[in-house]
């Protein structure tokens, strides 16, 4: 028999790496679902969104549930908030260059965290994909979006070790944390700054069975491109938190952790749209206006 030539042998080493490659990928889809909270006609449900189509849940995405069989057209409901999470928990000063660019600003040195920093906002704050971001009428020019990974608890859980943090995920959403830094820099908590309301638009939806530390965030203001980074490079990861936060707090399913934010935020004034993508997630957009 003949012996296969190297260039024979490279291109079948390459088309079994491109098969292997689309199994992964075929793989990934079949674990990847969207899962909302939608209103129509009236009435909220928890759903899953397939094919543009939205069947309603009878039960929560994380519990037993049945799926309704008539789906309606994602185009004719209204996404709600993605889960109203019984605590919601935030991170602080998570990436490096956000640190960098706001010790920069303060002309101070940077100082980067030892340990995860844990903090609350407010269920009140909460505003939907498409709901608008109202300024407040005192509100200074310093008011500025922080695009988020958003991590959503799947299952009660107390004193988690690292291992087992995984298992505790349901899955993942997005955030825009908005920010009046005046307000922050004066106010002795962020009770306004960060917990106003309307200033944490959370959704789209939410995707699981992906893996967040391949993923990539990209901010728009008004169709632009204003800052992309790597999500998963955080200096405290997903899984270090939510070991740290269940050592005196107990995780409810439905409970979510925003994961903080990279680069440095631009000023948002009235009109603008901005837009926060992670990538396999998808897009939350939310317009600015003036408190009436």
């Amino acid at each position: 028999f003949a012996t296969p030539s190297m260039d024979t042998h490279l291109r079948l080493l390459q088309a079994e790496q491109l098969l292997n490659d689309n199994n992964k990928i075929t793989r990934r889809d079949a674990l990847r679902t969207q899962w909302c909270r939608f209103e129509k006609e009236g009435k909220i449900f928890h759903g899953i969104i397939e094919n543009s189509q939205v069947y309603a849940l009878q039960g929560a995405p994380w519990e037993g549930h049945t799926r309704k069989l008539n789906p309606y057209p994602l185009s004719e409901v209204k996404l709600l908030i993605p889960v109203v999470p019984t605590t919601f928990y935030c991170v602080g000063l998570n990436y490096r260059e956000h640190i960098l660019a706001s010790a920069k600003r303060k002309g101070i040195e940077p100082k980067f965290p030892q340990k995860p920093d844990v903090n609350y906002r407010s269920n009140s704050a909460l505003c939907a994909h498409e709901d608008c971001i109202v300024k407040p009428k005192d509100a200074g020019e310093l008011f500025q979006y922080e695009g988020e990974l958003v991590v959503v608890i799947g299952k009660k859980g107390k004193k988690i070790s690292l291992e087992k943090a995984p298992e505790y995920i349901f899955g993942w959403t997005i955030g825009n944390d908005v920010s009046e830094r005046t307000w922050q820099r004066t106010d002795r908590t962020g009770w306004r700054a960060k917990n106003s309301d309307t200033f944490n638009p959370m959704g789209p939806w939410i995707v699981s069975g992906i893996d967040y530390k391949q993923l990539t965030t990209t901010v728009r203001l008004n169709g632009e491109e204003v800052d992309r980074f790597s999500t998963g490079q955080m200096i405290h990861d997903v899984e270090t938190y939510i070991a740290e936060i269940s050592q005196y707090c107990t995780l409810y399913p439905g409970d979510v952790i925003w994961m903080g934010t990279d680069g440095s935020p631009r000023n948002l004034k009235s009109g603008d749209t901005c837009e926060i993508e992670i990538s396999e997630i998808g897009t939350l957009r939310n317009r600015v206006i003036e408190e009436a």
